[in-house]
């Protein structure tokens, strides 16, 4: 059987001291190949954003390991670390993380720039994602000056702008209201159909995960479900979702 691309094998996370312990992830494995697009979902406190902060490496794992293509991330060095995640991750969070002082377009630079991208290749690369992401009429703008939705497509482009291996989204539609998640979604379904970019969405929104191809359910810590788009339609997938959401163990108010 072939090994998935990302492996995340008996993860645990521990927060808290001895004797007064809790146990944030508990022994979750399961594997994410390239090119997937998969949504985690659970209640409140079921563990979501702490298993992508270990994914992402910006949390470190109580126990177990987890693999990027043939690289054990959860034994490698600090500045090893820094260097991985320059190279290989993209981020798109819920409060989009634009620098007010920089117009649109020179929040997508500085993420070249930053990779020391020349500046002829930097500014084509930057017009380039403007247009397939729809904000090149607003790409002179500040983010102030922009929609919510504009300012979230602005950090799409931002976290594809040096092809990165794996796209990181935490509750990437959580700000927006409900026409600017759709055109969102559409956005990063976009994104991994024509540059066949791998994304791992942490969400609350049943509507958001039913875009993706593949939803994995927490509770406490755990994997208690999952489910495949396949080949069926989003409406009948996104059923199927609100199907597991309503489910006593599960019981996930925030879920809409």
């Amino acid at each position: 059987m072939k090994e998935g691309w990302i492996r995340i094998l008996d993860v645990e996370k521990y927060y808290g001291r001895k004797g007064n312990l809790t146990k944030a992830i508990d022994r979750v494995s399961f594997e994410v190949e390239q090119g997937e697009f998969m949504a985690i979902m659970g209640p409140s406190g079921s563990g979501k954003t702490t298993l992508l902060n270990l994914i992402s490496t910006i949390d470190s794992t109580s126990a177990g390991h987890i693999w990027f293509k043939d690289q054990d991330i959860t034994v490698m060095k600090n500045k090893d670390l820094a260097e991985f995640r320059k190279k290989n991750l993209g981020f798109v969070f819920q409060n989009y993380n634009l620098l007010d002082t920089l117009t649109i377009e020179e929040n997508i630079l500085i993420a070249l720039i930053i990779n020391e991208a020349k500046k002829k290749e930097a500014i084509e690369k930057a017009v380039s994602l403007e247009k397939m992401l729809g904000i090149y009429d607003v790409r002179n703008k500040y983010p102030y000056e922009v929609s919510g939705g504009q300012k979230q497509r602005c950090a799409c482009a931002r976290a594809i702008a040096n092809n990165p291996s794996l796209i990181l989204a935490d509750e990437p539609t959580g700000a927006l209201d409900s026409h600017s998640s759709q055109m969102l979604m559409e956005t990063l379904t976009q994104m991994n159909d024509e540059l066949n970019a791998t994304i791992l969405m942490v969400t609350h929104d049943a509507f958001s995960a039913s875009y993706t191809k593949r939803v994995l359910f927490l509770k406490d810590g755990k994997i208690f479900h999952q489910l495949y788009r396949g080949n069926k339609d989003r409406r009948v997938f996104l059923n199927e979702i609100y199907n597991v959401l309503s489910m006593p163990e599960v019981g996930d108010k925030d879920a809409r």
